[in-house]
């Protein structure tokens, strides 16, 4: 459940599926494990610096977005991040339409990663 939805009681369908991380927990939670972990800034953006083993799918390319994300697990947990955690959200949203159950988000992106 969102802080949010525990807040004001908003209904939030996406809840159950996606939960945010701080960045101390996300990295315990992809350290040591192959996990699906997804950095959908663009391909500039993840040149200039990225998470160790994580694959770029930028949100922005829809297309190949869909494409990309299609050839990943559903059933397995997949990890998120861009910029400063809006993309992310977005994608994720995305994502729990598309049917993964599991999804995390970095809370404040790559920008608090660093």
């Amino acid at each position: 459940m969102s802080l949010l939805s525990k807040l004001f009681g908003i209904q939030d369908n996406f809840s159950d599926k996606i939960e945010i991380l701080d960045a101390a927990a996300y990295a315990k939670a992809i350290s040591g494990k192959k996990v699906q972990l997804v950095d959908v800034r663009t391909a500039d953006e993840y040149r200039g610096g990225h998470i160790k083993n994580a694959l770029n799918i930028d949100f922005y390319n829809s297309g190949n977005f869909i494409k990309a994300f299609e050839k990943l697990n559903k059933e397995q947990p997949v990890y998120l991040y861009c910029r400063s955690g809006a993309r992310s959200q977005k994608a994720a949203r995305k994502l729990a339409n598309m049917g993964f159950s599991q999804i995390y988000d970095l809370q404040g992106g790559y920008m608090r990663w660093k």
